[in-house]
């Protein structure tokens, strides 16, 4: 049991020194941002074509995840591999294109064996790597360096530290740029359509309108009975109110009903102008889903009425209508 317990806390501590490794290597690495990396930035913003990220090995992993918050962050990025580039997929860098090639060493020979016919293209390069002096970087338009680091592997081989770093790095490259771009959350959602972001970021009130398509009204001056039968037909439990002209004047719903019912009035003798709520909460067909839904959990009420810019309810939608969704 006692040794049980000493293996824990010896994992406990190795996690801690790795963690404390890296971090502080991040920390170190941001005492080398300068001019340099500024360029950079500029170089890719100002880029009419592509950013095509390569590597290999564990940098190519890296470089994978690169890619990806490039090109879902407004900068169009694609990955290619080294290997695959030197059988034919070269053909697809124009000199349009900038290269991002990811090497610690900065010698990795498949990413070298890339660079005369980048240069033959016209494509830029930019070399990410932890040797300045390594044939990448002597090769390359520019350069982002990590700077030589220490390992968190014990062994010192494999590649922890140095990873954490490029990664980090690239996330703040991609973040710079999307700045640089006023890059919005609706733009981010255009590109995460599928997922619950999207949704949340895409969905409005016309959305929900258009698939349930209610919008259960009544005039101010209608019976009581007339109320039961809009609100029962459209199982919203609610109804607006309009007057003449079209316009929302109210709402009432079933809870003011029962409201009433317990204090012992009669109800079927009260007059509507009684029963509604004479200050709705709205919502425009333009607001977001989301905010409908914060709204309606907020003031605990579980039925928005829809209104165009004449103050005319077009649709009702319910609580359940937007978490069927998703949301």
């Amino acid at each position: 049991m006692v040794e049980s317990l000493f293996t824990v806390n010896n994992h406990i501590t190795t996690v801690k020194e790795v963690l404390e490794q890296e971090g502080q290597a991040i920390f170190n690495l941001i005492e080398t941002v300068d001019q340099e990396i500024s360029e950079v930035i500029e170089t890719i913003h100002n880029c009419n074509g592509r950013i095509i990220v390569t590597g290999v090995g564990k940098s190519g992993l890296v470089g994978r995840k690169i890619t990806a918050t490039l090109a879902s962050t407004g900068t169009p990025s694609l990955f290619l591999h080294p290997a695959e580039g030197l059988h034919g997929d070269l053909g697809m860098v124009t000199n349009s294109d900038i290269i991002l090639a990811l090497s610690n060493s900065g010698e990795s020979e498949e990413v070298i064996k890339l660079i005369p016919s980048i240069k033959r293209i016209g494509a830029k390069l930019i070399a990410f790597v932890g040797n300045r002096a390594s044939t990448l970087g002597n090769k390359a338009d520019h350069i982002l360096c990590i700077g030589k680091v220490k390992e968190a592997c014990p062994l010192g081989l494999a590649p922890t530290t140095s990873t954490t770093l490029m990664l980090s790095l690239g996330d703040a490259v991609a973040i710079a740029l999307l700045k640089a771009r006023n890059f919005s959350s609706e733009h981010f959602a255009v590109f995460h359509p599928g997922g619950s972001l999207g949704k949340r970021l895409l969905f409005t009130v016309e959305t929900i309108m258009e698939i349930t398509k209610r919008n259960p009204t009544s005039l101010d001056n209608c019976t009581i009975q007339d109320i039961m039968f809009t609100m029962t037909k459209s199982g919203l439990g609610a109804t607006s109110i309009i007057n003449h002209d079209g316009k929302l004047v109210g709402i009432i719903t079933d809870g003011d009903i029962r409201r009433r019912l317990a204090q012992g009035e009669n109800f079927m003798e009260l007059s509507v102008t009684d029963l509604y709520n004479k200050k709705p909460v709205t919502v425009r067909p333009n607001t977001l889903a989301v905010e409908a839904l914060n709204t309606m959990e907020n003031l605990k009420i579980n039925v928005l009425p829809v209104v165009n810019n004449s103050d005319e309810p077009i649709a009702m939608i319910h609580l359940h209508d937007i978490t069927k969704l998703g949301f």
